[in-house]
């Protein structure tokens, strides 16, 4: 039926059901197959009759009886579901339990292969360490009698670092080469040793009054020894480079170091920050920015382990030490010779024996070649006192550091008998 115009047609999305006189109407260029079966021929059966569409089909079965010549048919339909024969699932049963069988049979062949294949490995591992060529002496670990093994004893203390001890003093000791120095003063025009001395003597100071710790202090010493050994300067300037020299120490050793403003300060404002700046940059790169230059100090504390010292023993040499680097002349004596000179003397002093095999072993230097700096060392603290580098003195004289300024020095006598 036409629609009228003027109107959308309405489409449903459900199909409709043509009568039987429609069937054979021609719609279009398109002709509709006829749902009507051919003369003879029974009727389909339609989609629903049939569920299982994919697996059962219609069978004809002709039927001829003996007062009918035409044969008359007969639909059958196939059953889809259908019981298996137990003698076919007999044998398929069968055929899996052989199947397993056979697969246990591989699995157990294998796991034999992998067996002996393990076996080959670990026959190879057994050979491969004489095939393998043998690890270079550099690359060991130091061999350390048991009577000079004084790290054991702390291997439980992850802060002792034990297992490294003898390595990281072993390379601070081959630095040394690096950081010799030599008499600097001829190539200072305006400069000598006594204002050298006030220099080191007021840096003893700061680091009393900022509470820093002695490694930044000796740190801070050679420091300033390495940029005036390669830089000439004015005398107006030595106080700008000892606060700068002591601000890089600290940033090097302290885990809370001053600030600028704070040397600013100790400097009386007689400099700016600019000019502190631009010291800081000037040392640094004179320097090529190494400033882990090995201190006397470092050693002086791993030798008194070797010997088991006490902490009076211990502060005793820390003052000869400390004393020292108001001297030029120890300037260019290298940081482990100088801290085992004090460590002796020290000894000899507090009646507790001399130079120790175990001493020998872990420093790297016989008496012999001690006895020069134990003599300088010796003329030094018995010389009479400046007044003018008396911070030291007083420093040590106080009973936090167990008055060990006020011991008398040991006779030269007593130290030759422990030098020979």
């Amino acid at each position: 039926m036409p629609f009228s115009r003027g109107k959308k047609p309405t489409t449903s999305k459900i199909p409709k059901l043509h009568p039987k006189g429609l069937e054979n109407q021609q719609d279009g260029p398109q002709t509709k197959r006829s749902s009507s079966s051919p003369q003879g021929a029974p009727k389909k059966r339609t989609a629903f009759v049939d569920i299982t569409n994919a697996v059962s089909q219609c069978f004809l079965a002709p039927r001829f009886d003996s007062d009918d010549v035409k044969p008359a048919h007969k639909i059958e339909l196939s059953n889809p579901i259908k019981k298996k024969d137990p003698v076919k699932k007999l044998q398929k049963k069968i055929s899996v339990l052989s199947k397993n069988d056979v697969n246990l049979k591989s699995v157990a062949s294998s796991e034999e292969k992998l067996e002996e294949l393990k076996n080959v490995e670990s026959f190879e591992k057994l050979e491969e360490p004489s095939s393998k060529p043998s690890i270079p002496a550099h690359l060991l670990p130091p061999e350390v009698p048991p009577e000079f093994d004084i790290d054991s004893e702390q291997l439980s203390d992850s802060t002792h670092t034990a297992e490294y001890a003898k390595d990281i003093f072993d390379y601070l000791k081959s630095r040394e080469e690096k950081f010799v120095l030599h008499d600097y003063m001829a190539d200072q025009p305006t400069l000598n040793t006594n204002m050298r001395a006030i220099l080191v003597d007021w840096l003893v100071e700061v680091q009393e009054n900022f509470e820093l710790n002695h490694e930044t202090l000796y740190l801070a010493v050679k420091v300033t020894d390495h940029y005036l050994a390669v830089s000439p300067v004015k005398r107006e300037s030595l106080q700008l480079i000892g606060s700068t020299a002591m601000l890089i120490a600290s940033k090097f050793e302290e885990r809370a170091p001053p600030c600028v403003d704070d040397f600013l300060y100790i400097c009386d404002d007689a400099y700016k920050r600019s000019q502190l700046i631009t010291m800081e940059m000037s040392i640094l790169q004179a320097l090529n920015f190494d400033i882990n230059i090995p201190v006397p100090y470092r050693f002086l504390r791993r030798y008194a382990k070797c010997v088991n010292a006490g902490m009076d023993t211990l502060t005793l040499a820390r003052f000869i030490c400390e004393l020292s680097l108001l001297e030029m002349e120890f300037v260019s004596v290298r940081a482990s010779l100088l801290a085992s000179a004090c460590l002796l003397i020290a000894l000899v002093t507090k009646d507790l024996g001399g130079w120790t095999p175990c001493l020998q072993f872990h420093s790297g230097y016989c008496v012999e070649e001690l006895a020069p700096v134990v003599r300088k060392l010796h003329d030094m603290l018995c010389s009479p006192p400046d007044s003018k580098l008396a911070v030291v003195r007083s420093k040590y004289a106080h009973k936090v550091f167990f008055e060990v300024a006020l011991i008398p020095t040991a006779s030269l006598e007593k130290l030759e008998g422990f030098l020979k």
